[in-house]
Order: C-alpha cells, then structure tokens, then sequence
C-alpha cells in the first residue's frame, strides 16, 4: 500500500472514498464542514440526531448522489469515531485509523482519502497531539490493521486498499508530514515482519529457518550478523541452552546481529529474544488444547529480529547488539528430565525442576553472552510465563529489572508506540524460592510470583549490566481482532524496542 501526503483540496481527490473522523457530542469543523456542505449537511444531521455518536471505532458510508452536480469528486464518504475530543490520543487515533482501513479493505476500495485523523475535521483539540505525531499514528493504523498473514492459503483473499492520501490541515509542515509516514512505513512494517516470523508453524520456521530470516534482514539492512551452530555453542559453554534443544532432532542456532551506530564511545543496548520455534513443554508435556499455539513461544526472538531490521533503517545513534537463542523444546529420547542439572554460559549451574520452564534456561545463556559483550543496557523479551496472563489478561506485558532508570525508559517508549507495560517488584525475598539445595539455583519457584520468580532468574544472568525483562506471554498473540491488531500474533514489543534504541540514543518523538 502507498501513502502519501498531500495539500489537494479533499472534495477534488479522485477516489473512491473519503475518511473524516468525528468525535462524541462535538460539531464538524474546518474542512469536514466543508465536505458535508457540498452533501447537503447529511452528516452533521446524523449527529445532531444521534445516528451518528462519534464512539470509538463507529464507522459509517454515505454514498455522493450525484457528485457532478454538487463538485465533490470522492464517490464515498466515511466517517470514524474517535471518542471523546479531550481524550484524543495517539492511541484512539492508531485505533480509528485501523477501524476505518478494515472498512475500506472489505468494502473494495482500491484508493482513499483522509483528513488526517487527529488533527483536523473532529471538532476536537488538534493541539493535543503534535501533528506528525498524529501522521505517524494514521499510517501505523493503516498498515497493521490491514496486515493478514496468508501464507498457507491455497486461495488468497484479493481485496487490498492499494492507496491513501493524508490530505494535511493548514499549518502542518509537509516535509515533517513526509518524515513522519516514513518513520511510520518503518516500524509497522517491523512490526508485521515479526507477525509474520511468530505465526509460521514450527515444521516451516526452525531455527535454521529463523536464523536464515536474520540473514536476510542483515542483507537487506546492512546490519552485521553472525550464526553459530550447536559445535560452537560447546565450546562456548552453553550448557543451557544445549540442554533445551537435545529433546529434537532439529539443531539449535545463536543468531547475532549487530547495528553499529558510527558514533565514537558509543553506548551499547543489547536486546535478547526467547526464540523457541516450538514448545511441546519438553518431557513435563503440555496439554494438547492449544498446543498448536505454541509456535507463537518465538514471538520474543522474532520482536528482536524485525527491531533490529527497523534500527538499522532509523539508525539511532547507540550501538545495538540483537541476540536470539533459538531452538525447540521436545520429548524427544535425549530430551532434558527434570532433576537434571544443567551448567550454564555464566559458569552457575540450575537444577531442572520443569521442563516446560525452559525460556529462562536459554536466555541465561544470551544473556551472559550480552554482558560479555560489553552491553551498557540488557533488555530481554519472552513469551516467559502462563502467569503474566493471569496477573495482567491481555492488556499489558510485565517488566522487571535491576535498574529504574531503564524500566522507565521503556515503560516510556512502550507509551510513544502504545503498547503498555506493567512494572513488577523484584524484592530479594523472591529468589529464596528458586535456591536449589543440588545446583547454585532451580529453574522455578514455584506456583507463587511466578512471573516474577521466572524474571528474576532471568535476571541472575544479566552480570553487572543494567537490565530489564519484558514478558509479553498475555500481549504476544490474541484471540480475536482488534482495530489494528489482527487475530493471532501481534508483533508486541518490537516497536518498543526501535523506540527505546532511539531514547537511549537522545532521539526526540516524531
């Protein structure tokens, strides 16, 4: 899909719709009040008597009866509803925009027009959201919510919305307006690449095949990359993560990449993914009922993956180290047992009481890798525990760290992208339930905190480096729509992580 800008009177656009968003209990104003003149005031009537609400997400059509006699080119006019004015964020405007993309896609529109959601048409406060913040959120809107994962379709559905014009309120820069649909193409189109990488079954994406999927954003990207195969994973002495994947017959990968800033002294940000391409739950079995789900437990390394892919294409001013631990988690005949025990990367040793906890075992292995590496910052993100869904449901992912000053940063670049992370105690007290009386620790805690008992042994790996965890567990995958976020996965924490390389690098919003 092409998106452009443009200054092009709305009512002259060629297309086949027009989109102008209102808001709850407010009159049209600025250029929508012009379009519904020229249709004879059929919108503003619909919200004088209560057709029309303005609610989040409504959406309605009217058709232009003859358009050549009232000179108004576009066929159609669309409105969605924003909410309340006052309450006009960047978030109500990805939604809105999501809301009214799916619209168009299913109706058959090929090319529409919008005035751009958020800053001007509502009868809202267009100063509430900068406008490039507001541009960036429309196109972000358009794309994720019309991304569908069709792969294994014998019979792929056709209809696509092939292109939208933001028609920009007087006063926006169009060079920044330009900028920010850039921006934006950028990390919703990472976003959908790790959508895309989380959703393909374990039998299409291995860990061979996710490592090829790194190489190839390191081609396209020109980001460095390194593939290390189980024989090297020896003789570092990865025991943990060599431990996990000795259950299959498909080997293991270390996936490395790297973006290099080019800055002198630079600071290093090393991000860490969970890449478990399948998770059968090891000999400690899961159930069957959505078991086939399961493929979604690389939604982590994936995140990491198509992160690095938007970086390298912002180019923040720190160095970024990416790093994802891949393998799968079988029954097989040389599968782990529980009351093996394990020697990791760092040199502690974990006793194995569950072999369905397996994401903490490989990640102590990335993560001593990232700190060895000279990480100043250590962000890891996992599909790591049912736990978090039961604490939080699907609304927001945990985080825990050793360090506020990075939790805040990231809760914050979590909040510039809209998704939300809820902050986690991390009290010593904890980590008495996973001392081991065998190895120097076990690899849970047992039934109580268990996403915080799972994070923080996680976290005993993370050396002297600042460090937080992110569990996306709840927000990873969903089960129905959602105005941008289609059923299934959801690439959660990727544009959190592009958004943070840039924070950490002094990079302003927008």
């Amino acid at each position: 899909m092409k998106i452009a800008v443009s200054r092009e009177p709305a009512q002259r656009m060629p297309v086949q719709a027009l989109v102008i968003g209102i808001c709850k209990d407010k009159p049209l104003s600025g250029p929508a009040t012009e379009i519904d003149g020229l249709m004879g005031g059929v919108i503003g009537r619909s919200l004088a008597d209560g057709e029309l609400k303005g609610e989040k997400g409504e959406t309605a059509i009217f058709h232009v009866a003859n358009p050549d006699s009232v000179q108004l080119a576009p066929r159609r006019v669309v409105t969605v509803g924003l909410g309340e004015a006052d309450k006009v964020d960047a978030e109500a405007i990805r939604s809105a925009a999501g809301s009214v993309a799916k619209l168009l896609r299913d109706k058959g529109i090929k090319r529409a027009a919008v005035l751009t959601l958020g800053v001007s048409g509502e009868g809202g406060s267009p100063g509430k959201n900068a406008s490039e913040t507001a541009v960036l959120c429309n196109v972000e809107g358009f794309i994720l919510s019309l991304h569908r994962y069709q792969e294994f379709k014998s019979k792929k559905d056709e209809k696509d919305l092939e292109r939208v014009d933001l028609i920009l309120p007087t006063g926006v820069d169009e060079a920044k307006a330009q900028q920010a649909v850039d921006r934006a193409c950028v990390m919703a189109e990472a976003t959908v690449l790790a959508r895309d990488l989380a959703y393909t079954p374990g039998s299409a994406m291995t860990p061979r095949r996710l490592a090829e999927a790194a190489e190839r954003v390191a081609r396209e990207t020109g980001l460095e990359v390194e593939i290390h195969d189980e024989s090297w994973m020896e003789s570092e002495g990865m025991g943990a993560l060599l431990g996990v994947a000795r259950g299959s017959s498909e080997p293991p990968r270390f996936i490395v990449l790297r973006y290099r800033s080019g800055r002198q002294g630079a600071p290093l940000l090393a991000i860490v993914g969970k890449g478990l391409t399948f998770d059968a739950g090891g000999i400690c079995l899961k159930p069957a009922e959505g078991m086939d789900e399961m493929k979604m437990d690389k939604s982590g390394g994936a995140a990491v993956i198509a992160a690095m892919q938007g970086i390298a294409r912002l180019k923040p001013t720190i160095d970024v180290l990416g790093v994802i631990p891949a393998t799968e988690n079988l029954p097989g005949g040389r599968a782990l047992k529980p009351g093996d025990v394990l020697k990791t990367l760092s040199g502690k040793t974990i006793e194995v009481i569950n072999t369905d906890a397996e994401g903490r075992l490989i990640l102590a292995d990335a993560l001593t890798y990232a700190s060895r590496a000279g990480a100043n910052w250590i962000v890891d993100i996992a599909t790591l525990t049912g736990a978090v869904v039961i604490a939080l449901g699907n609304q927001a992912a945990a985080i825990i760290g050793n360090d506020q000053e990075l939790i805040d940063e990231v809760v914050a670049s979590g909040a510039d992208v809209g998704e939300r992370y809820w902050q986690l105690p991390a009290y010593e007290e904890y980590k008495e339930q996973y001392k081991s009386h065998i190895a120097d620790i076990k690899n849970v805690g047992g039934r109580q905190a268990g996403t915080i008992t799972g994070a923080l042994i996680v976290g005993e790996f993370a050396g002297a480096c600042k460090w937080a965890h992110l569990d996306i567990a709840g927000v990873a995958w969903h089960q129905k729509d959602l105005p941008y976020i289609p059923k299934g996965a959801s690439g959660f924490g990727t544009r959190t992580l592009i958004r943070l390389a840039e924070r950490l690098g002094g990079a302003g919003q927008g």
